[in-house]
């Protein structure tokens, strides 16, 4: 659903409390933005990442409360999604994007951990086959939570690549993994903004820095 239309349906509904409505405002007009960027999936999948941070955040803090906070918003999402939308579009893009994302060892947080510690035990190496035997099973089990859990844990490796000066804009050594982030974004962030506005009984907290009315 393109972000034109989420925005109609926003103002459709008007049952969402005004924190829940400010919190989806911002997160389409992130969406909009990143439907411009045809041509450059480093931009759009940035884009796309602060369009679900805003759907998301709740506060700013270590890396692993934010990682907690994505998942804990991803399961009610799923919990809430009664006729599937999520589970369809990660089972239907599983064979293509998320599984090539699970299957590239460059997105997974304890490779790096392994290249920073000089740890050559290849621990991550049992690791990283012990998460992707976790989403093959998840996927035969029909576990959207759990293969979700594992896609967003991936990308939020890739995330901080980018946010954080890891990676050369356009760079040709990572073009597979951004290619393919970009896109699996662009399928569950309209979804996971769709969901929140056909939910407005949902409670996601209070939104991160609320606006101030000029003095």
């Amino acid at each position: 659903m393109p972000a034109a239309d989420l925005k109609a349906a926003l103002k459709a509904n008007t049952a969402h409390a005004e924190a829940s409505a400010i919190r989806l405002h911002r997160a389409i007009s992130w969406l909009a933005r990143s439907e411009q960027e045809t041509d450059d999936p480093d931009a759009r999948f940035i884009f796309l990442w602060i369009a679900l941070n805003a759907a998301y955040a709740k506060q700013f803090g270590f890396e692993r409360v934010e990682r907690e906070n994505l998942q804990s918003f991803i399961n009610v999402l799923v919990q809430a999604d009664a006729e599937g939308s999520l589970k369809q579009a990660v089972f239907k893009q599983f064979s293509g994007p998320i599984r090539v994302l699970i299957d590239n060892k460059y997105v997974f947080d304890g490779f790096w951990k392994a290249l920073r510690d000089h740890d050559a035990s290849d621990r991550w190496k049992t690791e990283f086959s012990t998460a992707n035997m976790r989403a093959m099973q998840a996927v035969m089990a029909n576990q959207t939570g759990v293969v979700l859990s594992i896609v967003f844990d991936r990308l939020y490796v890739l995330r901080n690549q980018l946010v954080h000066g890891g990676a050369t804009w356009n760079s040709q050594v990572n073009r597979q993994q951004i290619s393919d982030g970009a896109n699996i974004l662009g399928t569950l962030v309209p979804l996971i903004i769709a969901l929140m506005i056909a939910h407005p009984e949902l409670d996601f907290g209070e939104i991160l820095y609320p606006p101030i009315a000029a003095l």
